[in-house]
């Protein structure tokens, strides 16, 4: 499946952290298909995906690890500190059709 410019394998009942979506807690959501592989049976074809849609149940909402970026330039003084932490949600795939 592709959701927010990365793609992830993923099997029915999977859960998986992904960017920040806009959904409400416990919804649905619609997410597309990359590569589908059904037992012997190997899909990447774009028009044949385009029928596949992978359904999965937003669990929550949450921030990822806080990391901190430094910036310094020698002699002049210059010092600056900054920190970061990505919005993340979590969702279970409930199924691939």
């Amino acid at each position: 499946m592709r959701a927010g410019g990365r793609q992830e394998k993923v099997e029915v009942g999977t859960i998986v952290t992904m960017d920040r979506i806009k959904a409400d807690k416990d919804g649905n959501v619609q997410l597309a298909a990359v590569l589908l592989v059904d037992g012997e049976n190997i899909t990447s074809d774009a028009k044949s995906l385009a029928k596949v849609t992978v359904t999965a149940e937003v669990l929550n909402d949450l921030r990822g690890p806080k990391i901190v970026i430094q910036k310094f330039k020698n002699k002049t003084g210059y010092k600056k500190r900054q920190g970061h932490r990505q919005e993340l949600t979590r969702v279970k795939v409930t199924g691939i059709k």
